[in-house]
Protein backbone atom coordinates (compact mmCIF):
# COMPACT_ATOMS: atom_id res chain seq x y z
CA UNK A 1 0.00 0.00 0.00
CA UNK A 2 1.28 3.23 -1.11
CA UNK A 3 2.02 6.28 1.74
CA UNK A 4 -1.04 8.31 -0.19
CA UNK A 5 -3.07 5.79 0.62
CA UNK A 6 -1.75 5.41 4.29
CA UNK A 7 -2.51 9.54 5.45
CA UNK A 8 -5.85 9.57 6.10
CA UNK A 9 -5.59 6.50 8.25
CA UNK A 10 -5.56 7.46 12.22
CA UNK A 11 -4.21 3.83 13.24
CA UNK A 12 -2.18 0.92 12.22
CA UNK A 13 0.82 2.37 9.82
CA UNK A 14 -0.80 5.87 10.17
CA UNK A 15 2.26 8.68 9.43
CA UNK A 16 0.34 11.17 11.81
CA UNK A 17 1.40 8.88 14.98
CA UNK A 18 4.13 9.88 17.44
CA UNK A 19 7.29 7.74 16.46
CA UNK A 20 11.00 7.68 17.12
CA UNK A 21 12.90 10.29 15.90
CA UNK A 22 16.04 10.19 13.49
CA UNK A 23 19.19 10.35 15.61
CA UNK A 24 21.19 13.17 14.45
CA UNK A 25 25.05 13.43 15.37
CA UNK A 26 24.43 14.87 18.68
CA UNK A 27 22.22 16.77 21.46
CA UNK A 28 23.25 20.20 19.95
CA UNK A 29 23.51 18.68 16.13
CA UNK A 30 20.66 20.25 13.53
CA UNK A 31 18.23 18.18 12.13
CA UNK A 32 18.69 15.94 9.12
CA UNK A 33 17.58 18.19 6.21
CA UNK A 34 15.58 16.12 3.81
CA UNK A 35 14.60 17.07 0.08
CA UNK A 36 11.48 15.85 -1.11
CA UNK A 37 11.11 16.34 -5.04
CA UNK A 38 7.75 14.37 -6.59
CA UNK A 39 5.40 16.08 -8.94
CA UNK A 40 2.30 13.84 -6.70
CA UNK A 41 1.38 16.81 -4.41
CA UNK A 42 -0.31 14.13 -2.28
CA UNK A 43 3.07 12.02 -1.92
CA UNK A 44 4.95 15.47 -1.23
CA UNK A 45 2.51 16.20 1.78
CA UNK A 46 2.74 12.61 3.20
CA UNK A 47 6.34 12.16 3.07
CA UNK A 48 6.56 15.70 4.44
CA UNK A 49 4.68 15.20 7.10
CA UNK A 50 5.66 12.02 7.97
CA UNK A 51 9.88 13.04 7.88
CA UNK A 52 8.88 16.10 9.94
CA UNK A 53 7.51 13.60 12.70
CA UNK A 54 10.39 11.90 12.74
CA UNK A 55 13.11 15.56 13.76
CA UNK A 56 13.57 15.63 10.00
CA UNK A 57 13.57 19.33 8.20
CA UNK A 58 11.48 18.85 5.08
CA UNK A 59 11.61 20.97 1.86
CA UNK A 60 9.61 20.16 -0.89
CA UNK A 61 9.69 20.55 -4.63
CA UNK A 62 7.46 19.44 -7.56
CA UNK A 63 9.85 18.95 -10.17
CA UNK A 64 13.24 18.82 -11.03
CA UNK A 65 13.73 22.31 -11.60
CA UNK A 66 12.01 23.24 -8.65
CA UNK A 67 14.25 21.02 -6.85
CA UNK A 68 17.25 22.42 -8.06
CA UNK A 69 16.32 26.07 -7.21
CA UNK A 70 16.00 24.71 -3.26
CA UNK A 71 19.54 23.28 -3.45
CA UNK A 72 20.79 26.35 -4.61
CA UNK A 73 19.63 27.98 -1.19
CA UNK A 74 19.56 25.22 1.42
CA UNK A 75 21.71 23.20 2.83
CA UNK A 76 20.73 19.54 2.25
CA UNK A 77 21.57 16.46 3.47
CA UNK A 78 19.54 14.24 1.53
CA UNK A 79 17.36 14.27 -1.64
CA UNK A 80 14.24 12.25 -2.04
CA UNK A 81 13.86 12.23 -6.00
CA UNK A 82 11.37 10.65 -7.77
CA UNK A 83 12.77 9.22 -10.93
CA UNK A 84 10.25 10.69 -13.58
CA UNK A 85 9.19 14.28 -13.11
CA UNK A 86 8.67 16.94 -15.27
CA UNK A 87 11.52 19.12 -16.34
CA UNK A 88 14.28 17.52 -15.35
CA UNK A 89 13.97 14.08 -14.25
CA UNK A 90 15.76 11.77 -11.40
CA UNK A 91 18.41 11.09 -13.02
CA UNK A 92 18.87 14.40 -15.20
CA UNK A 93 18.99 15.93 -11.36
CA UNK A 94 21.69 13.34 -10.54
CA UNK A 95 23.84 14.08 -13.22
CA UNK A 96 23.28 17.92 -12.71
CA UNK A 97 24.50 17.79 -9.05
CA UNK A 98 27.78 15.59 -9.61
CA UNK A 99 28.84 17.82 -12.84
CA UNK A 100 28.47 20.89 -10.52
CA UNK A 101 30.21 19.34 -7.66
CA UNK A 102 26.99 19.47 -5.39
CA UNK A 103 27.98 16.54 -2.78
CA UNK A 104 24.47 15.61 -1.31
CA UNK A 105 22.79 11.77 -0.83
CA UNK A 106 20.42 11.17 -3.54
CA UNK A 107 17.55 8.50 -3.20
CA UNK A 108 15.69 7.23 -6.13
CA UNK A 109 11.87 6.99 -5.88
CA UNK A 110 10.74 4.78 -8.69
CA UNK A 111 7.96 2.66 -9.99
CA UNK A 112 8.33 -0.93 -10.28
CA UNK A 113 8.59 -1.17 -13.90
CA UNK A 114 11.41 1.19 -13.91
CA UNK A 115 13.47 -0.59 -11.66
CA UNK A 116 16.02 -1.15 -14.01
CA UNK A 117 17.06 2.57 -14.82
CA UNK A 118 17.02 3.69 -11.05
CA UNK A 119 19.68 0.22 -10.38
CA UNK A 120 21.67 2.40 -12.94
CA UNK A 121 21.20 5.76 -11.36
CA UNK A 122 22.85 3.81 -8.12
CA UNK A 123 25.25 2.62 -10.34
CA UNK A 124 26.17 6.71 -11.53
CA UNK A 125 26.36 7.41 -7.79
CA UNK A 126 22.71 7.39 -6.21
CA UNK A 127 22.65 6.39 -2.89
CA UNK A 128 19.89 3.81 -2.93
CA UNK A 129 16.34 4.01 -4.06
CA UNK A 130 12.87 3.14 -2.95
CA UNK A 131 10.09 1.49 -5.15
CA UNK A 132 6.57 2.87 -4.92
CA UNK A 133 4.27 1.63 -3.40
CA UNK A 134 6.69 1.75 -0.20
CA UNK A 135 6.50 -0.83 1.94
CA UNK A 136 6.40 0.93 5.12
CA UNK A 137 7.57 4.55 7.05
CA UNK A 138 10.22 2.72 8.67
CA UNK A 139 12.08 1.83 5.12
CA UNK A 140 12.10 5.19 4.14
CA UNK A 141 13.73 6.74 7.40
CA UNK A 142 15.72 4.13 7.63
CA UNK A 143 17.50 4.54 4.20
CA UNK A 144 17.48 8.76 4.51
CA UNK A 145 19.08 7.97 7.98
CA UNK A 146 21.67 5.86 6.38
CA UNK A 147 22.62 8.71 3.92
CA UNK A 148 22.13 11.21 5.89
CA UNK A 149 25.00 9.13 8.37
CA UNK A 150 26.66 8.94 5.41
CA UNK A 151 27.41 12.35 4.27
CA UNK A 152 28.05 13.58 8.01
CA UNK A 153 30.66 11.10 7.90
CA UNK A 154 32.15 12.54 4.46
CA UNK A 155 31.84 15.81 5.67
CA UNK A 156 33.44 14.39 8.57
CA UNK A 157 36.03 13.06 6.98
CA UNK A 158 36.80 16.45 4.76
CA UNK A 159 36.97 18.86 7.19
CA UNK A 160 39.60 16.47 9.09
CA UNK A 161 41.69 15.77 5.77
CA UNK A 162 41.62 20.00 5.25
CA UNK A 163 42.72 20.30 8.87
CA UNK A 164 45.37 17.83 7.97
CA UNK A 165 46.34 19.85 4.84
CA UNK A 166 46.89 22.84 7.50
CA UNK A 167 48.44 21.37 9.74
CA UNK A 168 52.30 22.75 8.65
CA UNK A 169 51.64 25.59 10.99
CA UNK A 170 54.35 24.12 13.01
CA UNK A 171 56.21 21.34 12.01
CA UNK A 172 53.53 18.95 11.12
CA UNK A 173 52.55 18.38 14.85
CA UNK A 174 48.79 17.79 15.06
CA UNK A 175 46.32 18.38 17.13
CA UNK A 176 43.91 21.75 17.99
CA UNK A 177 43.69 21.13 21.62
CA UNK A 178 44.31 23.96 24.34
CA UNK A 179 46.99 22.25 25.22
CA UNK A 180 48.75 21.70 21.86
CA UNK A 181 48.34 25.28 20.97
CA UNK A 182 49.86 25.90 23.89
CA UNK A 183 52.60 23.46 22.88
CA UNK A 184 52.70 25.63 19.33
CA UNK A 185 52.66 29.20 21.01
CA UNK A 186 55.61 28.08 22.72
CA UNK A 187 57.61 26.22 20.59
CA UNK A 188 57.10 29.02 18.12
CA UNK A 189 58.64 31.08 20.57
CA UNK A 190 61.64 29.71 21.61
CA UNK A 191 62.28 27.90 17.99
CA UNK A 192 63.90 31.75 17.32
CA UNK A 193 66.29 31.75 20.25
CA UNK A 194 69.42 29.46 21.16
CA UNK A 195 68.14 28.91 24.64
CA UNK A 196 68.34 25.33 25.76
CA UNK A 197 65.21 23.57 25.85
CA UNK A 198 63.54 20.53 28.00
CA UNK A 199 60.81 18.59 26.59
CA UNK A 200 58.58 16.54 28.91
CA UNK A 201 55.78 14.44 28.60
CA UNK A 202 55.15 10.23 28.51
CA UNK A 203 56.45 7.87 26.31
CA UNK A 204 55.13 8.42 22.70
CA UNK A 205 53.60 12.24 23.49
CA UNK A 206 55.44 13.11 20.29
CA UNK A 207 59.07 14.38 21.79
CA UNK A 208 61.43 14.15 19.39
CA UNK A 209 58.51 15.32 16.31
CA UNK A 210 58.78 18.78 18.83
CA UNK A 211 62.41 18.97 18.60
CA UNK A 212 62.11 18.43 15.08
CA UNK A 213 59.62 21.19 15.01
CA UNK A 214 61.56 23.75 17.19
CA UNK A 215 64.65 23.11 14.74
CA UNK A 216 62.89 23.33 11.77
CA UNK A 217 61.30 27.03 12.71
CA UNK A 218 64.66 28.11 13.94
CA UNK A 219 67.92 30.24 12.59
CA UNK A 220 69.49 26.44 12.52
CA UNK A 221 66.70 24.68 9.88
CA UNK A 222 69.46 24.03 7.48
CA UNK A 223 72.05 22.95 9.51
CA UNK A 224 71.94 19.24 10.92
CA UNK A 225 69.39 17.77 13.47
CA UNK A 226 71.21 15.18 15.11
CA UNK A 227 69.03 13.12 17.74
CA UNK A 228 70.18 10.45 20.13
CA UNK A 229 68.36 8.35 22.77
CA UNK A 230 70.57 8.21 25.44
CA UNK A 231 69.27 4.46 26.72
CA UNK A 232 69.85 3.22 23.86
CA UNK A 233 73.47 3.33 24.06
CA UNK A 234 75.58 1.49 26.56
CA UNK A 235 77.55 3.64 29.50
CA UNK A 236 80.62 2.50 28.14
CA UNK A 237 80.19 4.30 24.54
CA UNK A 238 78.56 7.00 25.24
CA UNK A 239 80.84 9.65 26.06
CA UNK A 240 82.40 8.50 22.20
CA UNK A 241 78.52 8.74 20.91
CA UNK A 242 78.90 12.22 21.82
CA UNK A 243 81.85 13.69 22.17
CA UNK A 244 83.70 11.38 19.56
CA UNK A 245 87.30 9.72 20.40
CA UNK A 246 91.19 9.56 18.85
CA UNK A 247 92.50 6.44 17.59
CA UNK A 248 94.13 4.49 20.06
CA UNK A 249 91.88 5.90 23.01
CA UNK A 250 90.66 2.48 24.20
CA UNK A 251 90.44 -0.78 22.81
CA UNK A 252 89.12 -1.21 19.56
CA UNK A 253 89.10 2.78 18.46
CA UNK A 254 91.41 1.92 15.46
CA UNK A 255 90.38 5.67 13.67
CA UNK A 256 89.70 8.50 14.86
CA UNK A 257 85.61 9.36 15.27
CA UNK A 258 83.53 12.38 15.18
CA UNK A 259 80.91 12.66 17.86
CA UNK A 260 77.37 13.73 17.57
CA UNK A 261 77.96 17.17 18.72
CA UNK A 262 81.07 18.09 16.04
CA UNK A 263 78.42 16.35 13.54
CA UNK A 264 75.16 18.81 14.85
CA UNK A 265 77.66 21.60 14.34
CA UNK A 266 75.56 25.09 13.99
CA UNK A 267 72.66 22.80 14.22
CA UNK A 268 70.56 21.19 17.08
CA UNK A 269 71.46 17.75 18.95
CA UNK A 270 68.52 15.67 20.66
CA UNK A 271 69.12 13.81 23.24
CA UNK A 272 66.02 12.23 24.48
CA UNK A 273 65.54 10.27 27.55
CA UNK A 274 68.23 12.35 29.24
CA UNK A 275 67.63 10.76 32.64
CA UNK A 276 69.40 8.16 31.80
CA UNK A 277 72.62 9.62 31.00
CA UNK A 278 75.30 8.14 33.23
CA UNK A 279 76.44 10.70 35.71
CA UNK A 280 80.67 10.99 33.64
CA UNK A 281 79.31 12.14 30.89
CA UNK A 282 76.67 14.61 32.45
CA UNK A 283 79.58 16.66 33.88
CA UNK A 284 80.98 16.72 30.29
CA UNK A 285 77.89 17.56 28.69
CA UNK A 286 77.46 20.28 31.42
CA UNK A 287 80.92 21.35 30.68
CA UNK A 288 80.22 21.69 26.66
CA UNK A 289 76.80 23.65 27.98
CA UNK A 290 78.84 25.91 29.81
CA UNK A 291 81.83 26.22 27.64
CA UNK A 292 80.68 25.81 24.03
CA UNK A 293 83.68 23.16 24.12
CA UNK A 294 83.86 19.28 23.47
CA UNK A 295 86.92 16.85 24.35
CA UNK A 296 87.00 13.47 22.35
CA UNK A 297 87.73 10.58 24.16
CA UNK A 298 91.50 10.44 24.43
CA UNK A 299 92.25 13.39 23.06
CA UNK A 300 93.72 16.71 25.25
CA UNK A 301 92.37 18.96 22.91
CA UNK A 302 89.37 21.12 23.05
CA UNK A 303 87.15 21.68 20.04
CA UNK A 304 84.92 24.90 19.85
CA UNK A 305 80.95 23.76 18.64
CA UNK A 306 78.32 25.83 18.17
CA UNK A 307 74.96 23.40 19.25
CA UNK A 308 71.64 24.46 20.48
CA UNK A 309 70.82 21.64 22.72
CA UNK A 310 67.09 19.70 23.55
CA UNK A 311 66.77 16.98 25.76
CA UNK A 312 63.81 15.53 26.75
CA UNK A 313 62.61 12.55 29.54
CA UNK A 314 59.65 11.28 30.75
CA UNK A 315 60.36 11.12 34.09
CA UNK A 316 60.85 13.14 37.13
CA UNK A 317 64.61 14.29 36.91
CA UNK A 318 64.06 15.92 40.40
CA UNK A 319 63.61 12.81 41.57
CA UNK A 320 66.38 11.75 40.20
CA UNK A 321 68.49 14.66 41.84
CA UNK A 322 67.62 13.11 45.22
CA UNK A 323 68.69 9.68 44.43
CA UNK A 324 71.88 11.02 43.32
CA UNK A 325 71.02 9.88 39.76
CA UNK A 326 70.97 13.36 37.92
CA UNK A 327 73.36 16.76 38.63
CA UNK A 328 71.65 19.23 39.83
CA UNK A 329 73.91 21.76 38.21
CA UNK A 330 73.10 19.89 34.74
CA UNK A 331 69.17 19.92 35.54
CA UNK A 332 69.43 23.64 35.70
CA UNK A 333 71.41 24.23 32.78
CA UNK A 334 68.78 22.05 30.92
CA UNK A 335 65.81 23.50 32.59
CA UNK A 336 65.63 26.83 30.62
CA UNK A 337 62.74 26.91 28.38
CA UNK A 338 60.63 23.82 29.39
CA UNK A 339 57.93 22.56 26.84
CA UNK A 340 55.25 19.88 28.86
CA UNK A 341 53.49 17.85 26.53
CA UNK A 342 50.02 16.45 26.68
CA UNK A 343 48.85 12.51 27.06
CA UNK A 344 46.75 12.09 24.54
CA UNK A 345 44.48 11.02 27.22
CA UNK A 346 44.41 14.90 27.80
CA UNK A 347 43.32 16.07 24.66
CA UNK A 348 40.71 13.53 23.32
CA UNK A 349 39.29 16.03 20.82
CA UNK A 350 42.56 15.96 18.76
CA UNK A 351 42.11 11.90 18.66
CA UNK A 352 39.67 12.27 15.35
CA UNK A 353 42.43 14.61 13.60
CA UNK A 354 45.16 12.43 14.64
CA UNK A 355 43.28 9.05 13.57
CA UNK A 356 42.55 10.37 9.73
CA UNK A 357 46.22 11.46 9.68
CA UNK A 358 47.63 7.99 10.67
CA UNK A 359 44.96 6.50 8.35
CA UNK A 360 46.41 8.30 5.01
CA UNK A 361 49.89 7.82 5.96
CA UNK A 362 49.10 3.84 6.78
CA UNK A 363 46.80 3.47 3.60
CA UNK A 364 49.42 4.79 1.42
CA UNK A 365 51.99 2.67 3.12
CA UNK A 366 50.17 -0.42 3.30
CA UNK A 367 48.39 0.22 -0.47
CA UNK A 368 44.78 -0.25 0.68
CA UNK A 369 42.01 2.18 -0.22
CA UNK A 370 40.83 2.42 3.15
CA UNK A 371 39.53 6.37 3.87
CA UNK A 372 37.20 6.71 6.04
CA UNK A 373 36.72 5.94 9.70
CA UNK A 374 33.22 5.48 11.04
CA UNK A 375 31.41 7.42 13.88
CA UNK A 376 31.39 4.62 16.18
CA UNK A 377 35.02 3.66 15.77
CA UNK A 378 35.69 7.21 16.29
CA UNK A 379 33.94 7.28 19.62
CA UNK A 380 35.60 3.67 20.10
CA UNK A 381 38.91 5.67 20.14
CA UNK A 382 38.00 8.72 22.11
CA UNK A 383 36.72 6.27 24.88
CA UNK A 384 39.97 4.60 25.00
CA UNK A 385 43.02 5.83 28.12
CA UNK A 386 46.09 5.12 25.74
CA UNK A 387 49.04 4.68 27.90
CA UNK A 388 51.35 4.48 24.72
CA UNK A 389 49.23 7.94 23.77
CA UNK A 390 49.94 8.93 20.09
CA UNK A 391 52.23 6.13 19.18
CA UNK A 392 50.01 3.47 20.75
CA UNK A 393 46.76 5.28 18.74
CA UNK A 394 49.31 4.82 15.47
CA UNK A 395 49.60 1.62 15.75
CA UNK A 396 46.07 0.67 16.40
CA UNK A 397 45.15 2.69 12.93
CA UNK A 398 47.92 0.95 11.04
CA UNK A 399 45.90 -2.66 12.50
CA UNK A 400 42.66 -1.31 11.75
CA UNK A 401 43.74 -0.92 8.08
CA UNK A 402 45.51 -4.23 7.40
CA UNK A 403 41.96 -5.58 9.00
CA UNK A 404 39.66 -3.27 7.10
CA UNK A 405 37.52 -5.44 4.65
CA UNK A 406 36.34 -1.82 2.81
CA UNK A 407 36.64 1.57 2.61
CA UNK A 408 35.84 2.30 5.81
CA UNK A 409 37.29 1.76 9.54
CA UNK A 410 34.36 0.09 12.00
CA UNK A 411 35.11 -0.81 15.40
CA UNK A 412 35.45 -4.59 14.30
CA UNK A 413 38.74 -3.41 12.90
CA UNK A 414 40.33 -2.26 15.79
CA UNK A 415 42.77 -4.34 17.85
CA UNK A 416 41.13 -6.70 19.92
CA UNK A 417 41.59 -4.81 22.80
CA UNK A 418 39.92 -1.94 21.93
CA UNK A 419 37.12 -3.42 20.90
CA UNK A 420 36.57 -4.76 23.91
CA UNK A 421 36.70 -2.38 26.28
CA UNK A 422 34.66 0.19 23.51
CA UNK A 423 31.67 -2.40 24.65
CA UNK A 424 32.01 -2.06 28.47
CA UNK A 425 33.70 -5.77 28.10
CA UNK A 426 37.21 -6.14 30.01
CA UNK A 427 40.33 -6.75 27.82
CA UNK A 428 42.24 -9.85 27.50
CA UNK A 429 44.93 -9.70 31.03
CA UNK A 430 47.44 -11.51 28.94
CA UNK A 431 48.82 -12.15 25.76
CA UNK A 432 48.05 -15.80 25.59
CA UNK A 433 44.52 -14.86 27.42
CA UNK A 434 41.27 -15.78 24.82
CA UNK A 435 39.15 -13.68 23.72
CA UNK A 436 35.58 -12.85 25.40
CA UNK A 437 32.27 -14.26 23.73
CA UNK A 438 30.73 -11.12 21.62
CA UNK A 439 27.74 -9.76 22.89
CA UNK A 440 24.71 -9.61 21.26
CA UNK A 441 24.36 -6.25 19.81
CA UNK A 442 20.44 -4.85 19.97
CA UNK A 443 20.54 -4.59 16.27
CA UNK A 444 20.25 -8.45 16.02
CA UNK A 445 16.92 -9.01 17.62
CA UNK A 446 15.84 -6.63 14.38
CA UNK A 447 17.24 -9.48 12.15
CA UNK A 448 15.38 -12.85 10.85
CA UNK A 449 17.41 -15.77 12.99
CA UNK A 450 19.00 -16.94 9.82
CA UNK A 451 20.44 -12.91 9.26
CA UNK A 452 21.54 -12.67 12.99
CA UNK A 453 23.22 -16.14 13.25
CA UNK A 454 25.41 -14.98 10.07
CA UNK A 455 26.09 -11.75 10.79
CA UNK A 456 27.28 -12.93 14.85
CA UNK A 457 29.27 -16.05 13.01
CA UNK A 458 31.31 -13.04 10.83
CA UNK A 459 31.93 -10.55 13.52
CA UNK A 460 33.09 -13.77 15.74
CA UNK A 461 35.65 -15.18 13.06
CA UNK A 462 36.66 -11.14 12.13
CA UNK A 463 37.42 -11.02 15.90
CA UNK A 464 38.87 -14.50 16.24
CA UNK A 465 41.24 -14.10 13.08
CA UNK A 466 42.04 -10.48 14.13
CA UNK A 467 42.90 -11.64 17.26
CA UNK A 468 45.09 -14.50 16.59
CA UNK A 469 46.96 -12.77 13.70
CA UNK A 470 47.68 -10.22 16.28
CA UNK A 471 48.66 -12.25 19.15
CA UNK A 472 50.98 -14.45 16.66
CA UNK A 473 52.61 -11.23 15.05
CA UNK A 474 51.44 -12.30 11.43
CA UNK A 475 52.80 -15.56 12.00
CA UNK A 476 50.44 -17.58 9.66
CA UNK A 477 51.65 -20.85 10.51
CA UNK A 478 51.76 -20.21 14.16
CA UNK A 479 48.57 -18.59 13.86
CA UNK A 480 47.12 -21.96 12.30
CA UNK A 481 48.79 -24.18 14.57
CA UNK A 482 47.04 -22.21 17.56
CA UNK A 483 43.77 -22.45 15.65
CA UNK A 484 44.08 -26.16 15.16
CA UNK A 485 43.83 -25.58 11.21
CA UNK A 486 46.12 -26.89 8.43
CA UNK A 487 48.15 -23.63 6.66
CA UNK A 488 45.53 -23.97 3.58
CA UNK A 489 42.72 -23.92 5.60
CA UNK A 490 43.49 -21.29 8.08
CA UNK A 491 44.77 -18.77 4.99
CA UNK A 492 41.28 -19.13 3.19
CA UNK A 493 39.11 -18.85 6.34
CA UNK A 494 41.53 -15.74 8.06
CA UNK A 495 41.50 -14.03 4.28
CA UNK A 496 37.84 -14.24 4.04
CA UNK A 497 37.24 -13.23 7.72
CA UNK A 498 39.89 -10.07 7.95
CA UNK A 499 40.68 -9.28 4.42
CA UNK A 500 44.13 -9.86 2.60
CA UNK A 501 47.17 -11.25 4.73
CA UNK A 502 50.86 -9.70 5.45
Amino acid sequence: MGLDEQAPRATGASLSRAEPREPTTGSTARPTSVLVADDEPSLRRTLARMLSARGMQVHTAEDGQAALAVLQTQSIDVALVDLMMPKLGGFELLEHLQRHGIEIEVIIMTAYGDVETAVKAVQAGAYNFLTKPFRSNDEIALQIGKAAERRRLLARAATLEKALEERDKFGGLIGNSAGMRSVYQLAMGVASTSSTVLILGESGTGKELTARAVHQHSARANRPFVALNCSAIPENLIESELFGHVKGAFTGATTTRQGLFEAADRGTIFLDEIGDLPLLAQVKLLRTLQEGEIKPVGSDATRSVDVRVVAATNVDLRSLISKGRFREDLYYRLNVIVIQLPALRERVEDIPLLAYHFLKKAATRIGRDVRRISPDAIEALCAQPWPGNVRELENAIEHAVVFCKDDTITPVCLPFALQESSRGVPAPQAPGAAPSGLEASPSFFELTYRDAKSQALEQFERAYFSHLLQRTGGNVSEAARQAGLDRSNFRRAAKRAVGSLK
